[in-house]
């Protein structure tokens, strides 16, 4: 099976990734129009601001959608689930699902989610979520 991408950092992105390999979900807050957002970028999405600002993320949240993956994938053993998890800041973000079955049976919408990190590299962790304990 081949690798997993790793992911490389931009400046823009740099403070995400320093804040996974701290095992901190890191997102973006405008001064301006105080949005939260998610990717991260020099300026606010919503106002178009530059005043923007850097903020720990609680980690939690809940399952917005989901698809569960049957085909071969770099580095995954298919089925794998790939979800996009709602923040409890209100930003969502595409991750996969750790600790519960690829199995529409097993998966809910909005069910409580918190971060995981895996360590890739010595530089990159990814956040992952799993069930809320």
């Amino acid at each position: 099976m081949a690798e997993r991408a790793i992911p490389t950092p931009t400046p823009e992105s740099q403070h995400y990734w320093d804040g996974t390999k701290q095992g901190e979900l890191r997102i973006q807050a405008c001064n301006t129009c105080e949005q939260n957002y998610f990717p991260p970028r020099p300026f606010c999405p919503k106002c178009g601001s530059r005043d923007v600002k850097v903020v720990k993320a609680s980690g939690k949240g809940k399952l917005y959608s989901y698809i569960i993956n049957h085909l071969p994938s770099p580095g995954f053993t298919p089925p794998f689930t790939v979800a996009i998890v709602e923040l409890e800041e209100g930003v969502r973000l595409m991750t996969n699902l750790l600790e519960v079955e690829p199995d529409p049976a097993k998966l809910e919408l909005d069910m409580p989610l918190e971060v995981t990190f895996e360590k890739l590299t010595d530089d990159i962790s990814l956040p992952q979520f799993k069930p809320a304990k």
